[in-house]
C-alpha cells in the first residue's frame, strides 16, 4: 500500500485549518467594524431642519472676483530655502496686480499636455 499521498495530505489539512481561522478571524473584524460604525453613526447630530438651513444674504447672490494677484518673492540666500524659513512661515499676503488682463501662454508655447502646440522637438 502506498502511503505516499497521506504524507502530502496531513500538512495540507492543517493549512486547511489555518485559513479557516484567519477567515473567521476577518470576518469578525468586518463585523466589529461595521458595529462600532453604526454606534458612531447615532452619536452624530442629525441633518438640519428646513428652518436651520442657510440663508441667502439680504443682498443677493455673492458672485465670484476675478483678479490678478501680485506674486510674493522668494528670498534669494545660498542655501535651500524651506517654507519655515521664509517670513511668516510662507504665508505672506499677496496683493492685487494693477493688470486685471489675465495672462495667457505664448503661441506655439507648451501651455499644457495636449495643448495643441508643436512643444519642444
Amino acid at each position: 500500500m502506498d502511503t505516499a499521498w497521506m504524507d502530502i495530505a496531513a500538512p495540507s489539512g492543517a493549512l486547511a485549518v489555518g485559513l479557516l481561522v484567519a477567515g473567521v478571524a476577518v470576518v469578525a473584524l468586518l463585523v466589529g467594524a461595521f458595529a462600532l460604525g453604526i454606534r458612531v453613526r447615532r452619536r452624530e447630530p442629525g441633518p438640519p431642519r428646513p428652518g436651520e438651513q442657510p440663508r441667502l444674504p439680504a443682498e443677493g447672490p455673492v458672485h465670484e472676483v476675478r483678479e490678478n494677484r501680485e506674486p510674493a518673492e522668494v528670498p534669494r540666500s545660498d542655501h535651500r530655502v524651506t517654507p519655515h524659513d521664509m517670513p511668516a512661515h510662507g504665508n505672506l499676503p499677496t496683493r492685487p496686480g494693477p493688470s486685471r488682463k489675465r495672462r495667457r501662454w505664448s503661441a506655439g508655447g507648451s501651455g499644457s499636455f495636449g495643448g495643441g502646440g508643436p512643444g519642444s522637438t
